[in-house]
């Protein structure tokens, strides 16, 4: 399998299965070739079940990889397909002549040019190459978590005076005058809960959104929740506390019952008020909601829900992937209904965007 003929032969059936109409991402193509890795390639029953448990995402899409496996590994001859480059693109070839430093200068500039150009691509417009990318610098992307003045005070060197602690010591010695004692109030992160809308219409996002929960994660763990919601609502804080991006988004599509699948945003979000509307998590805290806004049921009762939402939280930023298209106007019927009650609009098409709404959330 480590040959390149092996990998051409397991890259085209990706291929096939791709033009069947499976959504095969970077991430199930990375655990794909791990698991062939581990299995003994010449028993066709291991080769097919390595496929099926890290290639297909629901069980909608088990026919059609049943009968691309049968006609793929049962032909006399599998066809080839060219390997996916790995090299940056757009980069100049060393010319080789001098020190190198001019060439060297002209691939820096290239690379920056590049970088700055992918920056601002469309998420959906990627390619495979960009996209893998795009997963590596979501692993610089800066985080500053938000904070908040904690209830107590805390001793400290040169703020207000503490009358109680201060009298407390002279007394301790006697009536003896002594130094004066100071306190403050320290800060303390602010809690950031992600909503990521998984519809069929966020399709070409849903992805991006997670791993930038991902990252929020790995910046403040223990004060960062992420669910998803679509037809329901979906916790998948546990599945995304894994270090590796790849291994954790895979595990977040094993708990999400629902991908791109409907779009109840209300009923999603009522859910969401219901439960955790008392606890500690929701209160004072960043809500980052990340949908298209396309609702499906009443969107009165979206609008009740995230004006209810706006009550118990800090304060609500909507993310929506087209608002930094050009020519966008909010006509979707839910943005509409929801634009009183939130604090913020923001794109979320780009990783600029999601450079964005980091600081955005920070300055929360």
């Amino acid at each position: 399998m480590h040959s390149e003929v092996g990998l051409q032969i397991f890259y085209g059936f990706i291929a096939a299965l791709r033009a069947e109409g499976l959504t095969i991402g970077s991430d199930q193509i990375h655990v794909y070739f791990e698991s062939l890795d581990v299995v003994a390639l010449d028993r066709r029953s291991e080769v097919f079940w390595a496929g099926r448990a890290t290639l297909c995402r629901n069980r909608s899409d088990f026919a059609a990889y049943d009968r691309t496996f049968k006609s793929w590994f049962s032909s006399g001859q599998p066809s080839l397909v060219p390997l996916p480059e790995t090299q940056v693109v757009g980069l100049p070839d060393s010319d080789g002549d001098g020190d190198g430093s001019g060439s060297k200068k002209e691939q820096q500039i290239a690379l920056a040019s590049r970088e700055e150009e992918l920056g601002h691509r469309d998420v959906a417009t990627m390619s495979e190459e960009e996209r893998r990318y795009l997963a590596e610098a979501f692993a610089t992307l800066p985080i500053k978590v938000p904070t908040k003045k904690s209830r107590y005070l805390h001793a400290h060197q040169h703020k207000s005076i503490d009358a109680r602690q201060t009298v407390r010591e002279q007394l301790r010695r006697a009536g003896e005058p002594g130094p004066l004692r100071y306190r403050r109030r320290s800060k303390r992160p602010r809690k950031i809960v992600l909503i990521v809308d998984i519809s069929g219409s966020m399709k070409a996002y849903a992805d991006s959104f997670l791993r930038f929960g991902h990252r929020l994660m790995a910046a403040s763990r223990e004060t960062t929740e992420v669910f998803s919601m679509g037809t329901r609502l979906t916790r998948v804080t546990a599945a995304l506390k894994h270090p590796n991006p790849d291994i954790a988004l895979t595990d977040a599509g094993l708990v999400v019952p629902d991908w791109c699948g409907g779009t109840r945003l209300g009923e999603a979000l009522q859910a969401f008020v219901h439960l955790w509307g008392q606890h500690s998590m929701l209160r004072g805290a960043v809500v980052v909601i990340a949908s298209d806004g396309w609702e499906r049921g009443d969107p009165s009762e979206l609008a009740a829900q995230v004006a209810r939402l706006h009550r118990l939280a800090r304060c609500v930023i909507w993310s929506n992937p087209h608002r930094g298209k050009p020519g966008y106007e909010p006509i979707q019927s839910g943005i509409k209904a929801i634009l009183p009650h939130i604090d913020d609009m923001v794109a979320g098409h780009s990783l600029a965007a999601f450079h964005e709404l980091a600081e955005r959330i920070s300055n929360a």
